[in-house]
């Protein structure tokens, strides 16, 4: 297969290039950034992956890049919870998820012969957060500003099928892995100063970075494959549970809580998605008899630290 990939050199995305490049794949890397996909990428380690310069919001020639691909797989989009939620902020991670979305369905529109599925990130933000809701791919939609990002963000690519092009969108839990969000939380672990955040009431849904390469090659692959599939793990946790699990693997102490407003006065608005977080089951997902590697936080964490 030839797939065109945004968001390549993230923390998903460069693995699902490395496993694509592994099963002999053609892979288009789109990038604002050529110089450091190089770099990630190098064309000697990466003999058939072509890199093509975009710019996201706009349209452009780099449009013309996705005819003759097999698949589209659009990870791109502005980080949530690295800055505080100034209005300008707010306005980037939304453009860059709709509008982004939005160029890459008018590029699969235009393209000559066109790619067959598009699989498109989406996140479990869509539901809004609840201590007590269980939420799956049938749940509605909450009202916050995450959620109101999610339903611009999926409406745009929904837009696809109307050209006949087959979509999957998969709605993203944590992703757990070397690096990413697990990466910030093992430092103070190490120190002996880990322990929940906020309440650690609040729940976690997670993936495994595997899971998550697993599931969107299957997207790609299975034509069975249509519609929205909650992307976590069968098993969710509440912060407590995660950092008690944590301390366990890498032995240490899970005593030190980190007091919410600590982490509001960092981030404003932003600090919502690791105070307040939902219990998103992968009931489509699971019905799909896909196999989870990690169905468990105790493996995936002792995978991914020892």
């Amino acid at each position: 297969m030839k797939i065109a990939i945004t968001g390549a050199t993230g923390f998903v995305g460069s693995r699902l290039v490395q496993r694509l490049h592994e099963e002999g794949h053609q892979i288009l890397v789109l990038t604002r950034n050529t110089s450091f996909a190089q770099k990630v990428f190098p064309s000697e380690a990466f003999r058939h992956l072509e890199i093509v310069a975009y710019t996201p919001t706009a349209s452009g020639s780099w449009q013309n890049a996705l005819a003759g691909c097999d698949g589209v797989v659009n990870l791109a989009g502005e980080p949530i919870a690295e800055a505080r939620w100034t209005p300008e902020r707010k306005q980037t991670i939304l453009n860059s998820r709709k509008l982004g979305t939005q160029k890459i369905v008018e590029a699969i529109a235009n393209a000559n012969p066109k790619p067959s599925v598009l699989v498109n990130a989406s996140a479990i933000g869509y539901y809004g957060t609840s201590e007590t809701a269980t939420f799956d791919e049938t749940s509605s939609s909450g009202s916050d500003f995450l959620a109101q990002v999610c339903q611009a963000w999926e409406a745009e690519a929904k837009k696809v099928t109307e050209i006949g092009v087959r979509l999957v969108i998969l709605r993203l839990g944590i992703v757990l892995g070397n690096g990413g969000a697990l990466g910030k939380m093992i430092t103070p672990f190490k120190l002996f100063a880990g322990g929940p955040i906020g309440s650690g009431k609040q729940w976690f849904s997670w993936i495994h970075l595997d899971d998550i390469v697993n599931l969107i090659l299957q997207a790609l692959t299975k034509p069975e494959w249509q519609g929205v599939y909650n992307a976590t793990a069968p098993h969710p946790v509440r912060m407590t549970d995660l950092c008690n699990t944590l301390g366990q693997v890498l032995n240490r102490p899970s005593w030190l809580p980190v007091p919410a407003f600590a982490l509001e006065a960092l981030l404003g608005d932003g600090a919502i998605v690791v105070l307040e977080g939902q219990q998103a089951i992968p009931k489509r997902t699971v019905a799909t008899n896909f196999e989870y590697r990690y169905p468990k936080l105790q493996s995936a964490l002792t995978q991914i630290l020892q």
